[in-house]
């Protein structure tokens, strides 16, 4: 068995997950200053936001809540549940 030392900030997943967290409100937030500054079209922007958010949601479940050692039948019904959640909401608002 070989065993790796990762050292430094992105040496394991947990990092990796809160920089792409960080990362992606800060997107959210630019869309909605685009928005609300009369730069950007509203509805790409919900989207964007919706889009974003969801993906958030399954970095949460996947990396925090440790869905990623589930049983596979509560993995993908976790996945599902983002996808169905998230393509429905889109259509609603946008």
């Amino acid at each position: 068995m070989k065993v790796t030392n990762k050292s430094g900030f992105l040496g394991n997943s947990a990092d990796t997950a809160w920089l792409v967290l960080v990362g992606s409100t800060l997107l959210g937030w630019w869309l909605g200053h685009t928005v609300h500054t009369g730069q950007g079209d509203v509805r790409l922007a919900t989207a964007a936001v919706l889009l974003t958010a969801f993906v958030k949601t399954w970095i949460v479940g996947f990396q925090f809540m440790e869905l990623r050692h589930a049983p596979r039948w509560l993995r993908h019904s976790f996945d599902a549940w983002v996808i169905v959640i998230c393509i429905t909401l889109i259509v609603l608002c946008v």
